[in-house]
């Protein structure tokens, strides 16, 4: 039976009017091939300011890894700011932690009407989030871990619910106490999330870790390749691998298949975007689960998060968008083979009544 299960989550819920109410890097290819067509919506009142009168200037300072999730991201979020007349001015620094800041210090310099910061190291940024507030520039952080968080707005996936929704699958699939790896890594705010959780489901459930590994790169998929090969060959009878990024996920993919243990051995992910869709639809595939958003709503999602703050319209400090539980089956039975047909399979994923308001409906790139 196909399942496609709502995680549990906690949603911000904003207050104003007529409103209705959170992965690693870059790839080549366009965002329209990545997020898929939209269709533009209509707003039922006009813009508040500071959106009615010349561009609102908003500095999105990135952190990308490898994979196309990132790209869909940039796309919602380029979308969501032309319909709300933001005019984004956006730096990648791809992995490269100082740089990241040398952006985030040009940003601040620049004095934009705000700046939204998207994932990066917490040591590297903390200093520089502060100073921004300090200068009175609004800041919104997407998956970001700060040790201060005063006077920024914190917007995320749901990580905990994520994790525990694929893992739930997981658990359903092989049973307590089997063998299972974990491909990982450490220092990077949503991965840490989801391994609090991986912790406790394999303290619950009595799994038996056979082997831990992984990395994050400006290559995360075809560098976490060798090492899951390494320990697939020490470990051939290990049942299940967590591996919850989607790179990493398709480099485990890849080992899997490469030591000819598709049959044998089950992965579980986190995230998805047409690249992924693929890997999972592929015919012997060992990808059969992941718990994911819809990377193109969330880009457009934070920007309307920053938006509504902008307008005085957002009571709330933190929006977590939430996730759903994708399996193969799911797939299989709907016919879903890219990103558009699993948002019309799934229209919660389009985050349409998440931080939306009369004015501000929602766009997902």
């Amino acid at each position: 039976m196909a399942i496609l299960r709502r995680a549990a989550v906690v949603t911000a819920l904003v207050a104003a009017g007529a409103l209705a109410v959170t992965g690693c890097a870059q790839s080549s290819g366009s965002p329209a091939a990545t997020t898929g067509a939209s269709t533009a919506p209509t707003a039922s009142a006009e813009l508040p300011a500071p959106f009615d009168a010349d561009p609102v200037t908003v500095a999105v300072v990135r952190q990308s890894g490898a994979g196309d999730f990132f790209e869909a991201w940039g796309a919602g979020a380029e979308a969501q700011a032309s319909f709300a007349n933001i005019d984004l001015q956006v730096t990648d620094a791809r992995n490269d932690n100082a740089k990241h800041a040398s952006d985030l210090e040009q940003a601040i310099a620049s004095k934009p009407d705000a700046i939204i910061v998207d994932h990066g190291q917490t040591d590297t940024i903390q200093p520089l989030v502060t100073k921004a507030v300090e200068a009175g520039i609004p800041v919104v952080i997407y998956d970001l871990a700060l040790t201060d968080s005063e006077g920024v707005i914190v917007t995320a996936q749901s990580d905990k619910s994520m994790a525990e929704g694929v893992l739930e699958q997981l658990i359903a699939d092989v049973g307590e106490g089997a063998k299972v790896g974990y491909v990982s890594a450490t220092g990077f705010a949503p991965l840490d999330r989801r391994a609090e959780v991986w912790d406790q489901v394999v303290a619950d459930n009595d799994l038996d870790v056979v082997f831990s590994t992984g990395e994050v790169s400006d290559s995360t998929a075809s560098d976490n390749v060798p090492l899951v090969d390494a320990a697939l060959k020490q470990n051939p009878d290990v049942q299940a691998i967590f591996a919850p990024y989607d790179e990493i996920t398709k480099g485990t993919v890849l080992a899997v298949q490469q030591n000819n243990l598709q049959d044998k051995v089950k992965v579980y992910g986190i995230d998805i975007s047409n690249a992924d869709l693929e890997v999972m639809n592929a015919e012997g595939s060992p990808w059969v689960a992941t718990s994911a958003t819809d990377p193109a709503a969330v880009g457009a999602a934070v920007v309307r998060t920053l938006a509504l703050s902008l307008a005085g319209e957002l009571d709330e400090t933190e929006v977590l968008f939430p996730a759903i539980t994708i399996t193969q089956d799911f797939l299989a039975e709907n016919e879903v083979t890219n990103v558009t047909e699993l948002r019309a399979a799934e229209p919660s994923l389009e985050l349409s009544d998440v931080v939306v308001a009369d004015w501000l409906p929602a766009v997902s790139g």
